[in-house]
C-alpha cells in the first residue's frame, strides 16, 4: 500500500506548494515594474500548529511501563508539526520463537485523552505502509482522532523495523522507483541486487530482516498492550495498517473491543498484485467527472488520452527542463521520464484536492510545458523519499506476498505496467524472508464490532475491498465517502462518526447521512481553481 495519512497530507501540501510555485512565476515576471527583485525567493510556508499531548505531569505509569514526556511526529525544521505525548521503549524478542535471543527496543508512545478520567479501554492507531512509523506520522492523523481523544488515551507504537523500534533503514533504498523500497535504477538486475547487498551488511549487526513480518508486529501489540495493563483495544487501522489489525484481531480476538479499517486491504490480497489495475480504474472515473462538467469537458476533452499521449511521448524522449526548486525557487535541471509521470499521476490520485490538478497538468505537458509535471515530481522524491522504512517494507512484502505475484498480461501497457512486480520478486530472491502462518490470507471472520471506511475514487484500496471484508464480519458496516481517495478518516463528519461508533459499539445505528454532503473537488480549469 506504501500510503499514511501523512502522505495524503503530503500530497495535499504538494498541491499548496504548486500553486506557490505558479504565482511565484507569475510575480517574477511582473516583479520589476514593482522595484522587486525577479529572482527573489518566497518566504517558506509557516509550520502547523503542534497538536495538543502529553499535559503537565512529566511522568505517566501505565502498567508496568513508566512513560516521560516527550515530543513526536517530525522534527522541526520541517516545517510539519509535533505532537506531545509520553515515551518509552520496550524490550521484546527479535524472534519470538526463540525468546533468549537477541531483544529489540520498541518505541511505544502514549497521548492522553482530554479528559482526566478516561475510557478503560485504549484506542490504538496502526500506520500504513508498510513502512509507516506511528509516531512520525501521528500529528499529521491527530485532527481525524481529536473526538475518540475526548475519552481516550492513544497508544502509538512504532512496528519493528521502522522509526524507533531497530529500523530496516537503508538510504541507498529510499526513493523507491516502481516498486516498494527498490532503487531508482531497479531496471538494472545487477545494481538492485549490489545496492540489497549493501543494505543487508549494514543491518547484520542488529537486525535480522526475516522476523520484521506482520506476524511478529501482532504478537509485539499483544505484548505492549500486557505492559501498560491489559486493557481491551480499540484499533484503528489505516491502508497497510488495516492488515496488521485483522491479523491481530484474528489471533487475539479477546484483547480487542472495536476496529475500523480506513483504506481497508482483504487478508486475501498480496500487495501489489491490483496496483495497476486499480489505478486505471480510479483514473477513468475522475476523468469521467471532468467530462460531465461543460467548463472541465471544453478546456480538456478527455485527460485519459492526453495522460496516454504524454506517457507515450516520455517513453521516447525523456524530457530535460529548467525549472525552479517548487520549495527553494533555486535553478533547477531535471529529466521527466515516463515512469516520474506514472509516480506523480499516482500520489495525487489519492487526495480529492491533487486529483482536481490531474487534468490541467496533463494538459499542459501535452502542450509542451513540463514543469508543473517535474516540479511535483521534485517535491514528492524530496519528501516522501524518508518517509518509508525501506527493509522493513521488503520484509513484510517477500515474506507475505511475493510469492503469490505474478504478472498480468492486461496490465503490461497500464500507466504503472507489470515493473512493480518483476522487481518485488527479484528482490525477494536476495532478501532473507520470513514465514508466513498457513492461514494468514484466509478471510477475517469475526463477530467483534467493525466499522469500514471507504474512498469512492481510492487508486490503491478501491470501495471493493470494503465490500469483501464485511460479508464474513457478523457486526460490521461499510461507509463509502463520495468524491474522495485514499485514507478518509479525517474527511467531513467521518472522526465524529468514529468516535461514536467506538463509544456505542453499534456501527448499523450511525446516522451516516452527513458524508453525502461531500463529494469530489471539481477539476481545476487553470492555477486559480475551478472557477466561479
Amino acid at each position: 500500500m506504501r500510503t499514511t495519512l501523512r502522505r495524503v497530507a503530503v500530497v495535499v501540501l504538494a498541491a499548496v506548494v504548486l500553486a506557490r510555485w505558479v504565482l511565484h512565476h507569475r510575480e517574477a515576471a511582473s516583479g520589476a515594474s514593482r522595484g522587486r527583485p525577479a529572482s527573489a525567493a518566497a518566504q517558506p510556508l509557516p509550520p502547523l500548529p503542534p497538536v495538543a499531548g502529553a499535559g503537565d505531569a512529566d511522568v505517566l505509569v501505565m502498567g508496568r511501563l513508566t512513560l516521560h514526556a516527550c515530543e513526536i511526529g517530525s522534527r522541526r525544521d520541517t516545517g510539519l508539526p509535533t505532537a506531545g505525548a509520553y515515551c518509552t521503549t520496550l524490550a521484546v524478542p527479535e524472534d519470538w520463537h526463540a525468546p533468549r535471543g537477541r531483544q529489540i527496543r520498541l518505541k511505544v508512545a502514549i497521548v492522553k485523552a482530554d479528559t482526566p478520567e478516561p475510557a478503560a479501554d485504549v484506542v490504538t492507531f496502526l500506520d500504513g505502509g508498510p513502512g509507516g512509523a506511528a509516531t512520525d506520522d501521528w500529528p499529521e492523523v491527530a485532527p481525524a482522532f481529536e473526538p475518540l481523544r475526548q475519552r481516550h488515551d492513544m497508544l502509538l507504537i512504532d512496528q519493528r523495523g521502522t522509526g524507533g523500534s531497530n529500523a530496516l533503514d537503508c538510504p541507498q533504498l529510499q526513493g523507491a522507483g516502481d516498486s516498494p523500497a527498490l532503487p531508482a535504477r531497479a531496471d538494472q538486475p545487477q545494481t538492485m541486487i549490489r545496492l540489497l547487498q549493501q543494505c543487508l551488511a549494514q543491518l547484520q549487526g542488529h537486525a535480522a530482516p526475516q522476523f520484521y513480518t506482520t506476524t511478529e508486529a501482532a504478537r509485539d501489540l499483544e505484548a505492549v498492550r500486557e505492559a501498560i495493563g491489559g486493557p481491551r483495544l480499540d484499533i484503528v487501522g489505516i491502508s497497510y495498517g488495516t492488515r496488521l489489525a485483522q491479523q491481530y484481531a484474528a489471533r487475539y480476538p479477546d484483547s480487542v473491543r472495536s476496529v475500523v479499517l480506513d483504506s481497508a486491504v482483504p487478508n486475501s490480497l498480496a500487495l501489489l498484485s491490483e496496483h495497476a489495475r486499480n489505478l486505471e480504474h480510479a483514473l477513468r472515473l475522475l476523468f469521467a467527472r471532468c467530462r460531465a462538467q461543460p467548463a472541465c469537458a471544453q478546456r480538456f476533452p478527455d485527460p485519459y488520452a492526453t495522460l496516454y499521449r504524454v506517457r507515450d511521448r516520455l517513453r521516447a524522449h525523456p524530457q530535460l527542463v529548467q525549472l525552479r526548486d517548487p520549495v527553494s525557487f533555486q535553478p533547477l535541471q531535471l529529466t521527466l521520464t515516463a515512469a516520474d509521470l506514472a509516480a506523480v499521476v499516482r500520489f495525487y490520485a489519492y487526495s480529492p484536492l491533487t486529483a482536481a490538478l490531474l487534468p490541467l497538468m496533463l494538459s499542459a505537458a501535452d502542450q509542451g510545458n513540463y514543469a508543473p509535471l517535474l516540479g511535483q515530481k521534485k517535491w514528492l522524491a524530496d519528501d516522501l523519499g524518508d518517509q518509508i522504512t525501506s527493509g522493513m517494507e521488503l520484509s513484510v512484502v517477500c515474506a507475505e506476498d511475493a510469492d503469490l505475484l505474478s504478472p498480468r498480461v492486461q496490465d503490461e501497457d497500464s500507466l504503472l505496467g507489470n515493473d512493480a512486480i518483476r522487481q518485488i520478486k527479484a528482490a525477494c530472491a536476495v532478501w532473507p524472508r520470513g514465514t508466513r502462518p498457513a492461514h494468514f490470507h484466509s478471510p477475517w471472520i469475526s463477530p467483534l464490532p467493525t466499522l469500514v471506511l471507504a474512498g469512492q475514487f481510492d487508486p490503491v484500496t478501491p470501495p471493493a475491498y470494503g465490500r469483501q471484508i464485511v460479508r464474513t464480519l457478523t457486526s460490521a458496516r461499510l461507509l463509502i465517502v463520495p468524491g474522495a481517495g485514499h485514507g478518509v478518516i479525517g474527511a467531513g463528519c467521518m472522526p465524529r462518526l468514529v468516535a461514536r461508533f467506538v463509544d456505542t459499539l453499534d456501527a448499523a445505528a450511525l446516522d451516516a447521512s452527513c458524508l453525502q454532503r461531500l463529494g469530489g473537488v471539481p477539476a481545476f480549469l487553470n492555477y486559480n481553481g475551478a472557477g466561479p
